[in-house]
């Protein structure tokens, strides 16, 4: 790293092991993302129908991409970017807000919600791996024992969706396209650490990541073909307001901030609690009743998060 961009304490926290305690503040926006992001995979769930993947996302962030664009304004961040931060944004665009989207839509028609869940479950590892790769940061066994409990423990919450399934031609494509999503997510994990390294501001540069994935699902889909159409029943529409406001825009904002704040490992551990939050809410509007494996699996998860979120004892 060049001396005239020498990182703050806030973007060097984004490489470094979870050692250090987590604030009221980093608590609070661990518990947004979960939340968020959690019910998002029932508001997912609206938006697969008639109106293709490709257009439903351009659609998501068509809406989110300008509120993020503002918010940065208000915040008082610079919004016009350098070609070398552009493509930063770019990566980001790809990894994170078009071609993650469109694989994981797609392996949706191969695979049940569940397998796709356990599979986004390893983006906890993944991002353990992969910042050791990129930036050396030191493996801790404490938060890969804890990603290890929350995916084994997802895995059993999810088990009886499973027991069925049928490893054809089908379903393992959707598992390979389910798994290269989970890996563009855990690089889009690495390029927004890379970013902040280099001091880019957090909201524009999401900002600009969200308006090249737009621009990239749209041109996907219009090389398919695909018809620029709104479904106008009040479950796709509920659902996609829910999805630009609070799973873009919100959910976006509060987890690159984390991700600069605590580093890619206890952030990244978030996604094994965003399926635990979709059943929670599939009780009360589904009526999914939880069997003993599911709760067993459910307390895994649980000592999966206190490992990974504690501080160490000296």
């Amino acid at each position: 790293m060049s001396e005239q961009n020498p990182p703050t304490k806030a973007t060097r926290a984004a490489a470094l092991p979870a050692s250090a305690a987590m604030t009221p503040f980093d608590i609070g926006l661990f518990v947004l993302c979960v939340l968020v992001w959690g019910l998002a995979w029932i508001a997912t769930h609206f938006q697969v129908g008639t109106v293709a993947p490709e257009v439903s996302i351009a659609w998501r962030y068509l809406i989110a991409t300008p509120m993020m664009f503002a918010f940065a304004a208000w915040r008082g961040e610079r919004i016009w970017f350098v070609p070398i931060e552009h493509l930063y944004s770019c990566g980001l665009g790809i990894a994170l807000f078009s071609a993650n989207y469109v694989l994981f839509y797609y392996a949706s028609l191969h695979v049940s919600s569940g397998l796709l869940s356990i599979l986004f479950t390893l983006a906890a590892i993944g991002n353990v791996v992969f910042a050791a790769i990129f930036f050396g940061v030191r493996i801790d066994r404490r938060v890969v024992a804890g990603g290890i409990l929350g995916i084994a423990g997802v895995a059993a919450m999810f088990y009886p969706e499973l027991g069925d399934m049928r490893f054809d031609g089908g379903a393992l494509l959707g598992l390979v396209l389910g798994s290269v999503a989970t890996v563009l997510f855990c690089l889009g994990n690495m390029v927004s650490i890379s970013a902040q390294r280099r001091r880019m501001p957090v909201f524009s540069t999401t900002a600009w990541g969200m308006a090249y994935g737009t621009a990239i699902v749209a041109i996907l889909a219009v090389a398919r073909g695909e018809t620029f159409t709104v479904d106008t029943q009040a479950a796709y529409l509920y659902g996609l307001a829910y999805l630009s406001v609070f799973g873009s825009f919100v959910g976006f904002g509060a987890y690159f901030t984390l991700l600069g704040r605590v580093g890619a490992a206890r952030a990244g551990y978030s996604v094994v609690l965003y399926p635990v939050i979709a059943l929670v809410a599939s009780t009360f509007f589904e009526g999914y009743r939880w069997s003993a494996l599911a709760v067993a699996g459910l307390v895994s998860v649980l000592l999966g998060v206190l490992l990974v979120l504690r501080r160490p004892q000296s």
